[in-house]
């Protein structure tokens, strides 16, 4: 018992972050395709990405010619101090509309 309870608490700390990065990534993947879809129309892509992407995330937004690039970097929230910090990240790729003013980022 004495050997069992911290391998059991161990689990349950590394299973609630492994649900937190799971959850993260779902938020920066959401953030980007909307950030990447309303570049591609003429919006501003950062505004756009903010207002999905999770606490705390970097939104980078590059236009290459026809295409919109969007990355959305994220920290996880992980129990205990001396663990590392986990970075989760989403990419979302679009095409300019044609007749749509340029893209912004």
């Amino acid at each position: 018992m004495a050997a069992g309870l911290p391998a059991l608490m161990l689990l349950l700390f590394a299973g609630l972050t492994a649900l937190g990065a799971v959850t993260t990534r779902a938020g920066c993947l959401d953030a980007a395709r909307e950030a990447a879809l309303a570049a591609a129309r003429g919006e501003p892509g950062s505004t756009a990405g903010s207002r999905y992407a999770p606490a705390g995330a970097d939104i980078s937004v590059t236009v290459a010619g026809d295409r919109v690039t969007v990355t959305v970097r994220a920290p996880v929230w992980s129990f205990g101090t001396r663990l590392p910090r986990l970075t989760v990240s989403g990419t979302a790729v679009a095409a300019v509309e044609p007749g749509a003013p340029g893209p912004q980022p």
